[in-house]
């Protein structure tokens, strides 16, 4: 390098700032302010100077005539010298510079030389005491008029700072567990750190400035590439996950921030966290399914409708299509509900759903489940199985439109019995029925078979209790012109069926009592007891043709030393006529009621009101003491009388006079209406459809008698004994 160097005196000279070299003021001049120069452009240059100063600038220049070299103070002290020390020759700087640097130093300021060019180098220098910092340097040539260089100006600083920083930086990115690459403006990779190169399965010298989307073809289009070209665009971090294919097969989550320098990304492979959150996702699933099935077959009363909805269930948790198959009580098969994911093919699984049962052979897959009581597995190549065991006929030409690829039949159990079968089926390129999806189907099975069997023990005792029920209350009689209806609706569950019920017949005097009554209890017990009741008070009421009152108690003095240890309440109600009365076009209405709820009264003229007196006296079964009341009102034929239970106006959330309000509403806006239609509008306007309790109804209509009985009263029809007409 000392071939470059002029003579040289050694001497030590300030230099202007590196700007004022530049601008080719000789470094060895003195630099007054010249008096033409502006005093905003004199104010312009200190303010340069101090700017240089603050940021720890130091200029130099280098005559390459005479071979001196100046410095200012800042740059003397970067390299260590001082004023006694620095000789303003090259060799001085060479004696700093890292011997490993130097050639590389060297070399760009000889091409800088050789053009009249810029010059820049990044290099170390080794100080007296053995510290070793980095200097970067930036400076031009400038040429004489005969295009050869005169000087090497320029400028360095301390880049010690930003080195280290930098180096702390690669070694924070080279440790961290998470992934890191940097891209530059052009999509090359510029850096990639040690678990970047594990994780994109290539070495740092495979993808050091090749493009992102050549060296991984699979993000072209992807929400890799939207994500990173939309952070680049707009400035703005973005953050996701996606699943990159072979040959990397994982899932990713990616946080790319842009930067001047083009876009840095980090990144972590969450393929075990996506597959155990899919686990979990399944798992939580399955119970769901789990959960729903046993709700819905729960609260399905009838066997058709619970497996009519369970077919609905499988599908698509555990299926594509599915048939469910129900066992009837003398042992034969019936399809009787079925699904498909596809809209466009359920008309097609019915078709097969309607048609397969006659085409199964003893070596079906329905029929090995059957005998087996275990579940049955084809999980390839069904549609041939299938093929080959149904006999010619239209479930085997639809079959081919359904075209399952894997199935499932799974017998539906309950009590040691099998009670029905579902029969799961994939579509080509689902997913076959084994491992924890198969687990989950046999308890599904399990739940659906339990379900199924109580919805039919619950239809056998509930037909059973009603059969009993109705057994007990028989029909009214058709006395004169009076028409009595009656209606008994059980509670919506078996159990609580019993407590309800409803009496009319005549004295043999020709009056007509009318019953209402209700037993405290709902099950089987309380139905016994309200046979028995029944009994009694027809017995006492027809023997001694007392009235409403004195039947009351001698049926309460019955309950107490019969022991039939129940109570109940009542009211009994007796219409009766003179001749005097009949004539009037008037009966009188005698009742008695033992806590029941009051009757209502339908008036001719379409008002309505309640048959009440105060309150109602005890309830019977309670103390055979106690006295019975008894109220009279005189009637005017064309009126209704209703008598009912509790059921019809209690219902939770409503107090019971609101329920007796409304059914006085409801019976007015029903007044045109025949005896039955009144009676069947009110019971379905007014009684919830899942009641847990009985309603009874006995309701009469008064028509006139000075005309024929009319044709919805029916044909009159009498005891033998009993006068045709009351009072006669």
């Amino acid at each position: 390098m000392s071939t470059m160097h002029g003579g040289g005196d050694g001497e030590i000279t300030r230099s202007a700032p590196a700007a004022r070299a530049l601008d080719g003021v000789p470094a060895d001049l003195p630099a007054p302010r010249p008096p033409d120069l502006p005093a905003d452009l004199e104010s312009s240059r200190l303010r340069w100077q101090l700017a240089i100063d603050a940021a720890g600038i130091g200029s130099f220049d280098w005559d390459l005539r005479t071979g001196r070299l100046t410095w200012d103070d800042r740059l003397v002290e970067i390299f260590g010298y001082d004023e006694a020390t620095f000789d303003a020759t090259i060799e001085a700087f060479d004696r700093r510079v890292h011997p490993d640097d130097l050639p590389d130093v060297t070399g760009a300021m000889q091409d800088a030389i050789s053009v009249c060019g810029d010059f820049h180098a990044e290099y170390r220098i080794v100080l007296p005491s053995g510290e070793v910092r980095w200097v970067q340097a930036r400076g031009r040539a400038l040429c004489d008029e005969g295009g050869t260089a005169a000087r090497l100006l320029g400028a360095a600083y301390d880049t010690t700072a930003e080195r280290t920083r930098e180096a702390t930086i690669a070694r924070v990115l080279e440790t961290m567990s998470a992934a890191f690459y940097a891209l530059d403006e052009q999509w090359r990779f510029s850096y990639v750190n040690a678990e970047a190169e594990r994780l994109l399965g290539r070495t740092r010298a495979e993808l050091i400035g090749g493009v992102v989307w050549q060296l991984f073809p699979a993000t072209v289009g992807s929400v890799f590439e939207e994500s990173y070209r939309r952070a680049v665009a707009t400035g703005e971090p973005v953050a996701f996950e996606a699943y990159y294919p072979a040959p990397l097969e994982g899932w990713y989550e990616v946080r790319a921030w842009p930067g001047p320098d083009g876009l840095s990304v980090y990144f972590l492979d969450i393929t075990q966290r996506r597959r155990a959150q899919e686990q979990a996702e399944r798992a939580a699933a399955r119970l769901a399914l789990l959960a729903e099935v046993s709700a819905e077959l729960t609260g399905a009363l009838d066997p058709a409708t619970a497996v009519a909805r369970l077919a609905r269930l499988l599908v698509p948790s555990l299926a594509d299509w599915c048939i469910v198959t129900l066992i009837e009580d003398d042992g034969r098969l019936r399809d009787i509900g079925w699904w498909h994911d596809d809209p466009a093919l359920r008309p097609v699984v019915a078709r097969y759903a309607n048609s397969r049962l006659d085409s199964l052979t003893p070596e079906s897959f329905v029929m090995q489940a059957l005998r087996r009581g275990e579940p049955v597995v084809v999980p390839t190549g069904a549609s041939r199985a299938l093929h080959d065991i149904l006999r010619p006929g239209e479930a085997r030409d639809v079959l081919a439109s359904l075209a399952p690829d894997s199935l499932a039949v799974l017998p539906l159990t309950a009590r040691g019995r099998t009670v029905g079968l579902v029969t799961l089926f994939s579509a080509p390129g689902g997913t076959p029925l084994v491992g924890q999806d198969l687990h989950t189907a046999r308890d599904v099975a399990s739940r659906a078979g339990m379900a199924l069997d109580n919805a039919r023990l619950y239809e056998s005792q509930r037909r059973l209790a009603e059969g009993l029920q109705r057994s007990l209350l028989t029909d009214p009689p058709e006395p004169d012109h009076l028409q009595v209806v009656v209606r008994y609706l059980p509670a919506a569950h078996a159990a609580q069926v019993g407590g309800d019920w409803y009496d009319a017949f005549l004295q043999p005097s020709g009056a007509t009592v009318l019953v209402i009554g209700d037993v405290v209890g709902h099950d089987v017990a309380a139905a016994a007891a309200m046979g028995q009741l029944r009994g009694l008070l027809r017995g006492i009421a027809f023997h001694s043709g007392s009235g409403p009152a004195d039947v009351l108690s001698g049926l309460d003095a019955a309950i107490q030393g019969l022991q039939v240890g129940t109570t109940a309440t009542a009211v009994v109600a007796r219409l009766e006529q003179t001749r005097d009365e009949r004539a009037g076009g008037v009966t009188r209405l005698r009742w008695s009621n033992a806590g029941h709820p009051d009757p209502v009264v339908l008036h001719p003229d379409g008002t309505v009101g309640l048959l009440a007196r105060g309150e109602a006296d005890l309830l019977l079964g309670v103390d055979p003491a106690t006295p019975r009341t008894e109220s009279l009102v005189v009637l005017e034929r064309g009126t209704t009388v209703l008598l009912h239970t509790d059921g019809l106006v209690e219902r939770r959330g409503q107090s019971l006079d609101e329920g007796v309000a409304l059914l006085q509403r409801t019976v007015a806006e029903l007044a045109d209406a025949p005896l039955d239609d009144l009676c069947d509008a009110v019971l379905e306007r007014l009684r919830p459809s899942a009641s847990e309790d009985d309603v009874a109804l006995v309701a009469v209509r008064l028509h006139p008698q000075d005309r024929p009985r009319p044709p919805e009263a029916g044909p009159q029809v009498l005891p033998p004994d009993v006068p045709p007409e009351p009072g006669s």
